[in-house]
């Protein structure tokens, strides 16, 4: 995952977390816009939250935050 998109996943975790608070929960599309124009980032996206981490649909965004900061710092 590039260093882009992991800033921009935080971003939109913080943002999240700062109008709902930090029970909010967000599913991988939340990073996406509502039209499928970069399929393939969306599929890297979807492999590492299902396949690799075998999320459910919907987690916390400061869980979220967490694992990128850590996987990724």
């Amino acid at each position: 995952m590039d260093k882009s998109l992991q800033e921009k996943i935080v971003t939109i975790c913080d943002e999240k977390i700062t109008k709902k608070g930090d029970n909010v929960g967000l599913s991988f599309y939340a990073f996406f816009s509502n039209k499928n124009d970069n399929p393939e980032l969306l599929m890297e996206v979807a492999t590492w939250w299902i396949m690799t981490h075998k999320l459910d649909h919907f987690e916390k965004a400061v869980k979220i935050k967490k694992m990128i900061l850590n996987e990724f710092s």
